[in-house]
């Protein structure tokens, strides 16, 4: 496994919070992954700081204690950049723990070899390099982070891990939402002649859909109105692709959430962007909601002229 907890013992001198904090405390070596773990968490809601003076944690744990819901689920990185001032971290993170503060931490770790290539690959220094070699050191600041990594909760080892994978580790370790409800989905429905949505990830074309605008009682109509909704979903064809559409997003959506996505936008086109698309936007979430994806609807060009 990559993810591994130490099981070690809370001190028993540890009183319990007295409401629901999650203070996530993240360190490890450097080029380990720390800055996209930190994006991790705070796609996830957490309130997340960067490399805080660690004489400043004490303080900032008081606040937590005493804070709303605001505070109630942070997560900061403490490594080698603090510099001498990183040997009292063991003692800070002891007396919070005693202060009843719901703090744990996550170690990252890597393989000297995977460092290495890493640093070469983004040439950029070590933290701890002077004139001495990457090699030696990643060995000295493994040495430094040794008390440290003793007290984790929590030990990654991303040594062959890509962003993706440690993003998708840790989503499943702490995220506190089911993993459908992750993703926020959302719908629009469009008309070609006014441009797709730049920010579309999955774009359907449903201009072969018998046209509502050629009927005269519908055409200053939108697929908002019932009739003109009864008319699109009344053909064969329409309800044939619906029901192919769901199996492909049946397959697609879980997909998307175990790769760690957090927005997904699907995108729904007709001429005009009053009528097809309207209904099968409409159609689409409607699924999206049953399946327990969080969903917004927009309606882009329904108010558009018409033509």
């Amino acid at each position: 496994m990559s993810l591994l907890s130490n099981n070690k013992p809370r001190p028993a001198s540890a009183r319990r919070p007295s409401r629901q904090t999650q203070f996530i405390i993240i360190t490890g070596l450097s080029g380990s992954g720390k800055g996209s773990a930190l994006k991790a968490f705070e796609d996830l809601g957490f309130y997340c700081i960067d490399n805080l003076p660690i004489d400043l944690i004490p303080s900032f744990a008081e606040l937590l204690m005493s804070s709303g819901e605001e505070y109630s689920r942070t997560a900061m990185v403490v490594d080698v950049r603090e510099g001498g001032a990183l040997a009292r971290f063991p003692k800070i993170f002891r007396q919070i723990q005693e202060r009843g503060v719901g703090v744990q931490l996550l170690f990252l770790e890597t393989s000297s070899a995977a460092l290495v290539r890493r640093f070469s690959e983004t040439r950029r220094p070590h933290p701890l390099t002077t004139r001495r070699a990457v090699s030696a050191s990643i060995q000295l600041e493994r040495r430094k982070l040794q008390p440290i990594r003793r007290l984790a909760d929590w030990v990654i080892d991303t040594s062959s891990f890509t962003v993706h994978d440690l993003r998708r580790t840790i989503t499943e370790r702490f995220q506190r939402r089911k993993p459908r409800q992750s993703l926020q989905i959302n719908t629009i429905s469009f008309g070609y002649r006014h441009g797709v949505p730049s920010n579309s990830d999955l774009v359907f074309d449903v201009r072969f859909l018998p046209n509502p605008n050629f009927i005269p009682s519908y055409k200053f109509r939108t697929g908002n109105d019932r009739r003109v909704r009864r008319y699109v979903l009344s053909f064969r064809q329409t309800r044939e692709f619906l029901s192919r559409l769901r199996e492909l997003l049946q397959f697609l959506l879980p997909l998307y959430v175990a790769e760690g996505k957090s927005y997904l936008t699907v995108a729904v086109g007709c001429t005009g962007g009053r009528h097809r698309s309207v209904v099968i936007a409409h159609q689409l979430d409607r699924f999206f909601r049953s399946q327990h994806y969080r969903s917004a609807l927009e309606h882009r060009d329904i108010t558009s002229p018409v033509a």
